[in-house]
């Protein structure tokens, strides 16, 4: 045990900064926003937040100072992948200069990122103490917020966000795993305890109304059982690609001694990973959210912007097929892909390089994340389908993408902990 830890030092050190810079952000998310005083109450609005309240652990419908957590920095990576195709020539120059661009983006990305948190502050404070001042608000300062309160109360949250991105950075460089998908994770972690609870004491306790019944407890042990089949599901479908064989031309002066040499360039049947999912339920879920801040009737509009309505739920889906062929196409290009091919003296057999490569390539992709977009549907409407089929009252959004992003996080940290350990295995055998 001695020569465990010894040997693999440097590897404790990450995951014990990791598991305090985790700590640190968990206590963070306990300290309210000044003026705020969230009721007993304000449960039953938590569905106004959906995707990000499970992001954040929580911590967006309790009102934390952390409450945005990381995901204004999200929409601002993704605003910055998307500016940097011709919108904005400035930004296309930097991605194509190496780190010193790349250095410049992230600031760039960084700034954007503040920017949204201070909008999505304001604008979620103006919306809550137009609709839920009774829930939220400490009676005694509803009539007397002005605008310096709004103001103090946005900034607040906005520094809050500026931590949290800090604090990825943090466990980015000192500590495992990508800070960012990290603190998500930890997130939809914090939430899995209370779901379980919630199954547990509606199948297996029940109520006056409702006693638990044989059935009711084989309903609890199918849906744990349904848990450990999509996770098993998920992490078998995300290691799934489609190699494309390629070959590099002989060159003269090495023709003689190596031949040819075959490789292969590998497309994930997911490449767009859960952003699809994110960008449809951020974008149905703001017109709900507005209307529900106006206190208008809502029926008519849950009906199209409700995933969980028939013409919601179509909208969903057919969204989410779009985000991925867009997403999954600006992540990998074609043209360049082929162009890139050309310069290393490579090729695909059977196909001429150039055009004839690049259509080649649109063509595969294309067909993969048809694959990849049907799968992320599927996992997508899973927690509406085991509410519909077993009569559920608790929120099992936990049980579709969220599982993927937890798995896909888990994995990429599983290698990146077994690359440590060889280093240090390599570094004592040198």
């Amino acid at each position: 045990m001695k020569k465990f830890f010894s040997n693999n030092k440097k590897l404790i050190c990450m995951l014990l900064f990791t598991a305090f810079a985790l700590l640190v952000w968990r206590l963070g998310v306990k300290i309210k926003v000044p003026l705020f005083d969230v009721k007993a109450e304000a449960s039953d609005t938590n569905n106004l937040f959906g995707f990000l309240d499970i992001f954040t652990g929580g911590a967006l419908s309790q009102f934390s100072i952390l409450a945005l957590g990381i995901s204004p920095y999200i929409t601002s990576s993704i605003v910055v992948q998307l500016l940097q195709m011709d919108i904005i020539p400035q930004f296309k120059e930097w991605a194509e200069e190496g780190e010193a661009g790349k250095a410049k983006l992230n600031q760039w990305t960084r700034y954007i990122a503040l920017f949204l948190a201070f909008v999505q502050s304001l604008a979620l404070i103006i919306g809550i103490k137009n609709s839920y001042a009774n829930l939220y608000f400490e009676e005694l300062l509803v009539t007397d917020l002005n605008a310096f309160s709004y103001l103090y109360m946005a900034l607040v949250m906005t520094a809050g966000t500026a931590f949290v991105m800090w604090l990825a950075d943090q466990i980015t460089m000192r500590g495992i795993g990508n800070g960012g998908s990290m603190m998500i994770v930890a997130g939809i972690i914090a939430g899995l305890p209370s779901m379980f609870v919630n199954l547990y004491n509606e199948f297996i306790v029940g109520t006056t109304t409702n006693p638990a019944t044989g059935w009711s407890i084989a309903k609890f042990f199918i849906i744990i059982a349904l848990f450990l089949v999509i996770i098993i599901a998920i992490i078998w479908m995300e290691g799934l690609q489609r190699k494309i064989p390629i070959q590099y031309a002989n060159r003269p002066a090495a023709a003689a001694i190596r031949g040819k040499q075959d490789s292969n360039v590998p497309l994930k049947l997911n490449s767009a990973s859960v952003i699809p999912v994110i960008f449809a339920s951020t974008l149905l879920s703001v017109p709900l959210t507005i209307v529900n801040f106006t206190s208008a009737d809502t029926t008519w509009w849950e009906m199209i912007f409700s995933h969980q309505k028939p013409i919601g739920f179509a909208l969903y889906i057919i969204l989410i097929f779009l985000f991925s062929f867009f997403y999954s196409f600006l992540q990998i290009s074609p043209e360049k892909m082929a162009e890139n091919l050309k310069k290393q003296n490579a090729y695909i057999p059977g196909v001429k390089p150039g055009d004839d490569t690049a259509a080649y390539i649109s063509k595969v992709l294309f067909k993969v994340t048809l694959l990849g977009a049907t799968y992320l549907a599927v996992i997508a409407s899973l927690p509406m389908i085991i509410q519909l089929v077993f009569n559920t009252t608790t929120d099992v959004s936990v049980a579709g993408t969220s599982i993927m992003i937890v798995v896909g996080v888990a994995v990429e940290t599983a290698k990146q902990i077994k690359t440590q350990v060889q280093s240090q295995e390599y570094h004592g055998f040198m």
